[in-house]
């Protein structure tokens, strides 16, 4: 009765969009329920996210051959029983896994791995390219666990490592070689694994192998990237040596074109390699959990898995870190190199508007004087003009039979006449000078 009561009182209240969708990933059964013995092979293919289209219907494809019912169309891992063998194929971010497992007796492992229970053609048509192939046998508590030659016959390359995991319920050994079939070999011997136990550890030693070769993907670029940095640095010291010498703006905007090249090289680099090194960092800190998980304890005359893996890949991993620490360092110093560049440019650029406002302020008093000048000089000539055509109104007047003086009147008129002309002249200017002062 209450249980109905809290229903209907919270029924009601808008759910999260992806509420179920989360909680059905944090229930996902990540591993299968195994009963030694069995074995596996493991095949891990980086592919673009686009071909998972692709992947969905070549695993149709499958089931149709076997006569199983197909994946959904919008599944990202699929899991079926096909007789012999069972089949279960998961889509990540940048790869996709497929395991085959085959729950039989066997007296030599790897000798009858389960993909070759698969057609090679429909192997063939798997999009991506291999990364991480891998065949894992469990052997039953029945049987003997095997002696160092048994396990050298087995390894080929002469190299065994082991221990015990899931605290001494059983053995683990393999040599981390690629064996001529292309494969991997881990060897599980079943001391006392509970049912439950079976599952996780092996799917403790898949993400082991998977993710170790996901940490180590950025190895190759970094070492080739390792000299176009010390070409780079160097470069930059060049350039920052050369910036003492600097004589003109010119040389100075050569020089942070350089700067600016140099920049847009060191950050196409970052962008190639930034990804790949933040994923780097993910994939190692989840091997380094997984083999914390195995729980290991040493066998005697063997080097551990935890021992093997951390000392290869971190030396793996601290080159890369290194390279990244470089390429953050670089472009700090090319950022700071170039705004030292940018204000000595801009100081340069306004030392020479300055002098340019200087030239110009001295060009304008040099015209305010020549306008000065040609003013006095127009006073004078509209003057002479004015007083020209005085003269000959005097003189038609004096013509008409008015007798006046014509040479007394012009005299007196010359005052007159420039003081007019002076100060129409000034009234002009001034109204001339404060409507410029407006705008």
């Amino acid at each position: 009765m209450l249980n109905k009561i809290a229903e209907e009182e919270f029924m009601n209240i808008p759910e999260y969009f992806e509420r179920r969708e989360l909680y059905a990933e944090l229930n996902a059964i990540a591993y299968e329920l195994l009963a030694p013995p069995f074995e596996l092979s493991h095949l891990v293919l980086m592919s673009d996210r686009g071909l998972v289209d692709q992947e969905r219907q070549l695993i149709r494809e499958l089931c149709q051959h076997f006569d199983i019912n197909p994946p959904h169309p919008n599944d990202n891992d699929f899991s079926a029983n096909f007789g012999e063998f069972r089949l279960r194929w998961e889509r990540h971010t940048e790869y996709s896994t497929y395991t085959i497992y085959r729950a039989a007796a066997f007296e030599t492992p790897f000798e009858h791995p389960p993909v070759s229970y698969i057609p090679k053609e429909w192997i063939a048509r798997l999009p991506g390219e291999l990364l991480v192939a891998t065949h894992i046998a469990l052997e039953d508590r029945s049987r003997p666990k095997r002696s160092l030659h048994e396990l050298s016959t087995l390894f080929t390359s002469g190299t065994v490592i082991g221990s015990k995991v899931a605290g001494g319920a059983a053995s683990v050994w393999s040599d981390n070689q690629i064996h001529p079939d292309n494969f991997g070999r881990i060897l599980v011997h079943d001391e006392n694994l509970r049912s439950r136990q079976v599952g996780r550890l092996v799917q403790r030693l898949l993400e082991i192998e998977t993710y170790r070769m996901l940490a180590m993907l950025p190895l190759p670029v970094t070492r080739k990237i390792i000299p176009q940095l010390a070409q780079a640095d160097q470069r930059l010291a060049d350039l920052i040596a050369n910036n003492v010498e600097l004589t003109s703006i010119e040389d100075e905007q050569r020089l942070l074109d350089e700067l600016t090249m140099l920049a847009a090289e060191t950050e196409q680099l970052s962008a190639q390699t930034s990804h790949r090194f933040n994923a780097s960092r993910v994939y190692y800190d989840i091997v380094k959990l997984r083999i914390t998980e195995l729980r290991e304890e040493r066998i005697e005359g063997l080097q551990m898995l935890q021992e093997f893996m951390i000392q290869r890949l971190s030396s793996a991993m601290a080159t890369c870190e290194l390279v990244h620490t470089k390429l953050e360092t670089l472009s700090t110093r090319l950022g700071r190199a170039s705004a030292l560049l940018r204000t000595r440019v801009d100081l340069s650029m306004e030392a020479q508007i300055r002098d340019l406002l200087k030239s110009m302020d001295s060009r304008a008093q040099v015209q305010l004087r020549m306008q000065e000048t040609v003013e006095g000089l127009s006073v004078v000539v509209l003057s002479y003009y004015l007083l020209g055509i005085s003269g000959y109104g005097l003189k038609a007047l004096k013509a008409a039979g008015h007798g006046i003086d014509v040479e007394l009147l012009t005299g007196i008129a010359i005052p007159v006449i420039v003081l007019g002309v002076f100060f129409v002249v000034r009234r002009l200017r001034n109204s001339f000078n404060k409507l410029h002062r407006d705008q």
